[in-house]
């Protein structure tokens, strides 16, 4: 374990007998992420153990080595250094079919989130639990820190009629659980009755962010980051939905907000002037390499993130999407997708009062939603949480 702090549930599973496990054909669901405290692979743990018997592999969006661009589908293939077939759930369909359930006996997962509802690794581990319910299978989940930390909870909840994979149940932006306290939660919830173990952590305090755990940051995704990054992301990500661009294609995705036709220094000011919280911007140019405004010279701001702990990432990127609706009326469209029921902006609100309230110019009903949903979210959660 060397100096590591946080035990994580990978290595916990390993110190433990696993016998129980002996002739049982394990899938594992997991990506690059999926490494012990010493950068091990959990793939290559479960493949070597003499006591185990590794039968097939599931990816989640990105693939198996993370290297597949958002929303970006792969196959079906085999995994080089082990021959063992490895099942897309990030193809056709994002839920496994009863043909790769019947490959095996347990369902692992091990995958890093990053502590916002919009990533999608949180659903395919939901979508897993289904099969192993319908399918009469054991899962277990081999928890890992929550990166930006287990205290904080912000946004809105979503409503029932704006579900969608980036937000498939409803939690807030910011949910401060880890993905054990998730699929527990999942799991009674909504009723979906899986079979359901979790492996805990040793020493993870829910104060911490990833930085102060001690352990190294493999990136869950190829525009996850610094922590800074993932700080902002609860609120960044809502950029996606407009003809904004949020850095994708630039070395600080998530961490910039701009267009060919923002004026840099006039948004800089503006959104100084309102004196957030734990957050400055900065005035920036940059050509994103792809994705919107692919090779356009784009202005706009960078956000610095100046106390972690005072920052509201929701609140404080919904003002300065404010401050750019106001500058920018007549320019500013929230993109539409031929297969979507509603514009990608809704799905990622979780409704449409936040882009009614953008178009209006007053965003107080979206924020007032939000305190209303979050008391009521952590009353709920509260029955989940797994590390006091």
């Amino acid at each position: 374990m060397g100096l590591n702090q946080v035990k994580l549930g990978v290595d916990v599973f390993f110190d433990r007998n696993l016998s129980e496990l002996k002739g049982k054909r394990i899938g594992l669901l997991t990506n690059q992420t999926g490494a012990n405290s010493d950068l091990i692979s959990t793939i290559r743990l479960f493949h070597d153990h003499p006591e185990l018997h590794l039968a097939a592999l599931f990816a989640p969006e990105h693939g198996l080595l993370t290297n597949a661009k958002e929303g970006e589908k792969f196959t079906d293939a085999v995994h080089r250094s082990t021959g063992i077939p490895v099942f897309s759930l990030y193809d056709k369909s994002k839920k496994p079919t009863d043909e790769m359930m019947r490959q095996v006996d347990i369902v692992v997962f091990d995958i890093q989130d990053i502590g916002a509802r919009y990533y999608t690794y949180i659903y395919t581990m939901a979508y897993m639990m289904e099969a192993c319910a319908r399918m009469g299978k054991r899962m277990i989940i081999l928890d890992r820190p929550n990166p930006i930390g287990g205290e904080r909870i912000e946004g809105n909840v979503v409503d029932p009629d704006f579900t969608s994979f980036v937000g498939l149940y409803p939690i807030p932006n910011r949910h401060g659980m880890t993905v054990g306290e998730l699929a527990s939660y999942f799991n009674e919830e909504f009723h979906i009755r899986c079979e359901l173990e979790v492996i805990e952590m040793e020493g993870w305090k829910r104060s911490s962010f990833h930085t102060e755990t001690g352990l190294p940051w493999i990136p869950p995704s190829p525009n996850t980051t610094t922590l800074d990054m993932m700080l902002l992301y609860p609120g960044t990500c809502l950029v996606e939905g407009l003809n904004l661009s949020e850095g994708r294609g630039t070395t600080q995705p998530f961490e910039i907000i701009g267009a060919p036709f923002i004026d840099g220094e006039k948004l800089q000011d503006n959104v100084n002037s309102l004196g957030l919280e734990g957050i400055r911007a900065r005035a920036l140019a940059f050509t994103p390499t792809y994705q919107k405004y692919n090779g356009q010279l784009c202005e706009g701001i960078q956000l610095h993130i100046t106390d972690r702990q005072a920052f509201k990432p929701v609140e404080s990127v919904i003002q300065v999407l404010a401050v750019i609706a106001s500058m920018y009326a007549e320019k500013i469209k929230f993109l539409e997708y031929g297969n979507l029921r509603h514009p990608m902006f809704d799905l990622l609100a979780g409704n449409d009062v936040l882009r009614h309230g953008l178009l209006r110019g007053n965003i107080q009903p979206y924020l007032q939603q939000c305190n209303r949903d979050m008391e009521n979210f952590m009353e709920t959660r509260e029955r989940y949480l797994r590390y006091r």
